[in-house]
Order: C-alpha cells, then structure tokens, then sequence
C-alpha cells in the first residue's frame, strides 16, 4: 500500500550549504505523511544537477550559498521550468535580495527563524500555487511586485477569471490569439504560478483583480 501512495507526497529539494540545517529540515519534513525530501544540494550549481534528475514537486533554498547564490539558483530553475516552486528560507536577506528572490520568481519567503509548523505549511501552500511571505519586508515587496502588471495584463486576467478563452479575450480586447498567449505567458511569470486557475487566484488573493 506504501508504494501506492508515493506518487501522492509532495517531493522536496533542499538546498542548504549548512548540512546541519538540511539535516534537520529532512528530518522535519520525512514525519510528514504528505511530503517527503527527493534530493539535497549544498551549493546552487549542485541544486541544478539534482533538480534536472529528481524534478521535485517544491524547491526550498537559501539565499546566501557559495559557487551559485540563491537568487542566480532560482533564475536557473525558472529556465530549468516555467512551473517550479521555490520557497526561501533565510535569516540575514535584506531588502534587495528579497526583492531579487521574488523578482526572480520565488513563491514564498520564511525566516529561519520559522517554526516547523509555519515551515510545512508554507511548502503545502506554495507547491498548491500559493504565495507565501511571512517577512513583513518580504509582505511589502511582493505586493509592489504584484502591482507591475500592466493595464493590460490585468484586463487579460480579468478576463481569464471571467471564464474566456483565448480568442475569447483577443475578440474582446481586439488582440489577435497569439498577442493573448504571450500577455499569459508574462503573468503567469510575475505572479510566479504555472496556469490559469492558478494566475486568477493569485490575482485575488493579492486584490489585483475583483470577481464579481
């Protein structure tokens, strides 16, 4: 029955160059019953490796590691995979590099000062779509970066919540299809989520966006 429910698990990437803290984290995470750690990395050049071999479902990462940081890791998942999750855990990031976290296309910050409680449920949070910040600084950045949406953008999304297709929104908008496809592909990479239901929860939850 175990094997049967492996699929089920949410599998975890930790990329820490402290051993002892990824020790710790997948000690943490293995008494889950829901998710379970897939591949470790001590640098961001190793964490590439491990992702292209393992393809876990969540990456959680620090920011300030040797050979790769974490803002130049997250950048190369991204390339790696429009759809990968990435949740930070750091204590020393200031405002720059929070900013250059989710800019990047980080889905969650936490300190690690964090409880293991706050931990699991941030990485069940973002590895369903969610954005996860419990950094007041953090809070602040990403509802700014939210807010870069263009104009247009937003009536994309509008429209997407409203249930239009693509040629839908191109008649409504007098765009051809594919200028809709590419205004898609741009926020699904802002707001840092993988689809459309996705996208118009984001746009929701960060008040970008009103469904009636």
């Amino acid at each position: 029955m175990k094997n049967e429910k492996e699929p089920n698990k949410l599998r975890v990437m930790l990329v820490d160059d402290h051993a002892v803290v990824r020790a710790g984290l997948s000690f943490a995470i293995g008494n889950e019953p829901d998710m379970e750690v897939v591949a470790q990395a001590g640098d961001g050049v190793e964490a590439i490796g491990q992702y292209r071999i393992h393809k876990p479902d969540i990456v959680v990462l620090d920011l300030r590691m040797p050979n790769r940081n974490g803002v130049e890791t997250i950048a190369e998942l991204r390339k790696e995979s429009r759809s990968v999750r990435v949740l930070v855990l750091s204590s020393f990031a200031g405002g720059t590099e929070i900013a250059a976290a989710l800019t990047a296309g980080a889905s969650g910050f936490l300190g690690k000062e964090s409880s293991f409680d706050v931990l699991m449920d941030a990485i069940r949070r973002v590895a369903a779509g969610e954005q996860v910040v419990h950094h007041e600084e953090a809070k602040r950045l990403a509802s700014r970066l939210a807010s870069q949406l263009s104009p247009r953008e937003i009536e994309v999304l509008k429209l997407v919540g409203s249930g239009l297709k693509n040629k839908e929104i191109g008649d409504a908008l007098h765009l051809v299809e594919s200028t809709v496809k590419v205004h898609l592909a741009s926020i699904f990479a802002k707001l840092g989520v993988a689809d459309r239901t996705q996208a118009v929860l984001a746009g929701i939850r960060r008040g970008i966006i009103h469904l009636e």
